[in-house]
């Protein structure tokens, strides 16, 4: 006869949950690192087109992919954020430029806003194509 309170062969040990990631080491907090190669290629489209088309790039990637995945929800909202930002600073020269005295002034920071959109976005595509997240230095967060 067998004893009913020995353990049977195809019992399993208990499996210990395993560990959750610390702050240490990690992304910072609040940023979520990319998961697949899906979403770094996404999360770098989004940055990479701020260059050539505007905030029309990322947002309609960001419409597409916001719900697969949270790391281009994140980068395509710094994106767009970006490319608001960018657009902010064309039009504000655009409409300082009527006035004759500044002008000069304007011939100046027109290319400056040109030049850090251009090269924010390939720091920004070479980090998020790394999988890290990506926050601009300068740049109103409007979506959230």
């Amino acid at each position: 006869m067998t004893d009913p309170n020995a353990p049977s062969d195809n019992t399993k040990p208990p499996q210990s949950p395993a560990p959750a990631p610390g702050p240490a080491g990690g992304a910072p907090t609040g940023l979520v690192s990319a998961e697949s190669p899906d979403a770094k290629t996404m999360g770098m489209l989004c940055h990479l087109l701020v260059i050539f088309t505007g905030f029309i790039g990322p947002l309609i990637i960001w419409l597409v992919k916001k719900d697969q995945s949270p790391f281009v929800n994140q980068q395509g909202k710094e994106a767009l954020n970006w490319a608001i930002t960018i657009v902010i600073g064309y039009v504000g020269c655009m409409v300082i430029g009527f006035i004759p005295i500044v002008q000069l002034v304007v011939c100046l920071i027109w290319p400056a806003v040109l030049v850090c959109n251009v090269v924010f976005g390939i720091l920004s595509t070479i980090k998020v194509n790394s999988g890290q997240p990506y926050r601009y230095p300068v740049c109103i967060r409007l979506i959230k």
